[in-house]
């Protein structure tokens, strides 16, 4: 029997998780560990300084209070699997709201499937859009499930991907499914969305906003994350923990004499 692991960021009540869950269900034994509480945009955090609990929801389901995605996918590998047992698969998501371009940099969804190709398991981060993250509890996930049964039957048959790489998935908000494209990260395209008020004392404080869905394409080459999805197809970009540019290996060199 498979073993897969699930998290994501939006807390362990989140719709597009318990969709997940009923989505791989019948691929084998599901474990779920998510965060109490939303830890959208929280990035690849880890906490050190303060204690973690597990809080039992049901039978292979717990909330980690006050944990990250990050910290579910450590800490389930490490305190919850018996030495020597490792799930085939580490599945974030289903995150409600798009997770591509730079903003992948901050996702916790993105992060959770980012440990998980840390410790050498194959991953899988996937998002849905959503026109309205308000309006998320009547999402309809039909979609999004039909294409993470898929894609996770085929990385248990045969992973494609070497050592310490994942996938990043955008499922179009759309319910008909036009195909899969392989894309890259388009060029996340924000601006300032830093709202000043005051409390009733006249402090000031920042809250900071959800800026509009715009961007560039990187090249014109390789379809973009953006692009696909706006055409209706699911994206499906993978992605490498490895930071170094290459490119510049050499430039910076000479600049260093």
């Amino acid at each position: 029997m498979k073993n897969i692991l699930l998290t994501n960021d939006d807390g362990f009540d989140s719709k597009g998780l318990l969709a997940l869950k009923d989505a791989l269900s019948p691929l084998g034994r599901v474990l779920v560990v998510a965060p109490a509480s939303e830890k959208s945009a929280c990035g690849h955090g880890l906490s050190i300084t303060k204690p973690l609990r597990f809080v039992r929801i049901d039978d292979d389901f717990y909330k980690l209070d006050d944990g990250t995605p990050t910290d579910c996918v450590y800490l389930a590998l490490n305190a919850m699997y018996k030495e020597g047992k490792r799930p085939d698969l580490i599945v974030s998501g289903i995150n409600i709201g798009s997770n591509m371009g730079e903003d992948v940099t901050y996702s916790g969804t993105v992060a959770g499937a980012m440990e998980g190709a840390i410790a050498g398991i194959s991953s899988i981060a996937i998002s849905q859009l959503v026109s309205d993250k308000n309006l998320a509890q009547s999402n309809d996930f039909t979609l999004a499930k039909k294409v993470i049964a898929d894609l996770a039957s085929k990385i248990l048959e045969c992973n494609p991907l070497p050592p310490r790489r994942f996938l990043n998935v955008n499922i179009p908000n759309t319910t008909t499914f036009k195909g899969y494209k392989t894309t890259e990260l388009g060029i996340r395209l924000y601006g300032n969305d830093a709202k000043l008020s005051r409390n009733p004392r006249g402090e000031e404080y920042y809250w900071l906003g959800v800026h509009p869905l715009e961007w560039e394409e990187r090249s014109r080459k390789i379809l973009s994350d953006f692009n696909a999805t706006k055409q209706g197809y699911v994206s499906i970009t993978p992605l490498s923990i490895n930071l170094t540019s290459y490119d510049d290996l050499d430039n910076v060199a000479k600049w260093l004499g």
